[in-house]
């Protein structure tokens, strides 16, 4: 893609805070007009790298343009191609939810009836018309969390970075983020949003980043994260069956599995037909699930094997997320 199409490029980013790599020479592009999910288990550098996106950091070492600009020595000009609703709440407790609004677009140079017309229009963007004029103290977590979202989308940034928008926040105001950015997407707002909720991500986002130790060990389309695991894994359960290698190897030649593989009982994944039955498995990765398992069925008849148990784990990002980090998102 055209270096022109990307809002914001980062090349061999890295911070060091004495003898620890926050960030550890990172490379990728954020495109306009996608979200780009960002991943990673707590302490994987992602806060770090969205602080240096947004100015607020210095880099060690690395280069990040925003918009065109320098973002180590563009300053105010990047700054202005910029919103950030970062994990800490940036609102005034005893101002309401339009004073809030207000003051912030001031500082950006809204004025009169410009500023009045986007602080109505954040407000009915995340669900606060009707608390408008109550104070922010009064308003619950979630609102809180809804209130910052506004702020930082007063002054119509190019790039939002939403950095765990939706964390402990109630399921209403959750659903009104999510549906706040997919809406504000729509009419063409470049955003990058990190997540604990993995869901999200992956309804969400374009594409994804996937952050490990400070590192970008993946980053793609979520199809295309999820096809690089190579399909769904089939766990057929066998009883108390050794297959012969005559055997596997005529189920090896199905056309759409990938791998056969024999997991005896003993190993601690196997399945379990009922308390304390354990079962060999046949572990078949297949690739068309709706094809292959027709498929698979009539092989297991040709060379009598009967079917025990039956478990199908189909791939999603969190599959790939634990393949390459090892770890869930929330450890």
């Amino acid at each position: 893609m055209p270096e022109n199409d990307n809002i914001a490029s980062v090349r061999n980013l890295r911070k060091k805070y004495d003898a620890l790599t926050a960030v550890d020479g990172i490379t990728f592009d954020i495109r306009r007009g996608e979200i780009f999910g960002l991943l990673g288990p707590n302490g994987a550098g992602k806060t770090t790298t969205i602080g240096m996106l947004a100015g607020i950091l210095p880099p060690t070492e690395g280069e990040i343009t925003v918009a065109g600009h320098d973002a180590v020595t563009a300053g105010v000009e990047m700054k202005r191609a910029l919103g950030l609703v970062s994990q800490d709440l940036a609102i005034y407790l005893k101002l309401t939810g339009r004073e809030n609004l207000e003051f912030f677009g001031e500082l950006y140079g809204l004025r009169g009836s410009a500023l009045a017309d986007r602080s109505r229009q954040m407000l009915d963007l995340v669900g606060l018309a009707d608390r408008a004029d109550s104070r922010a103290e009064d308003y619950s977590g979630g609102m809180k969390r809804r209130l910052n979202l506004a702020i930082g989308l007063m002054h119509s940034p190019q790039l939002l970075l939403l950095d765990e928008p939706t964390v402990g926040v109630d399921p209403q105001s959750r659903n009104h983020i999510f549906e706040g950015v997919r809406e504000l997407n729509r009419q063409g707002l470049t955003v990058l949003y990190t997540s604990h909720y993995m869901e999200e991500v992956e309804a969400l986002c374009d594409r994804v980043g996937i952050m490990d130790g400070g590192k970008l060990v993946a980053c793609d389309t979520v199809p295309n994260l999820i096809s690089s695991l190579g399909g769904a894994v089939i766990d057929i359960g066998i009883g108390n069956l050794v297959p012969t290698e005559d055997q596997l190897l005529r189920l090896r030649r199905m056309e759409y599995a990938e791998s056969v593989d024999f997991v005896p009982s003993a190993a601690p994944e196997s399945l379990l037909v009922d308390a304390g039955a354990a079962v060999n498995l046949l572990r078949i990765r297949a690739r068309q699930l709706d094809k292959s398992m027709p498929e698979l069925i009539a092989a297991l008849y040709d060379v009598k094997i009967s079917l025990v148990s039956l478990n199908v784990q189909q791939p999603n990002l969190e599959t790939v997320f634990l393949a390459l980090t090892g770890k869930s998102l929330r450890d």
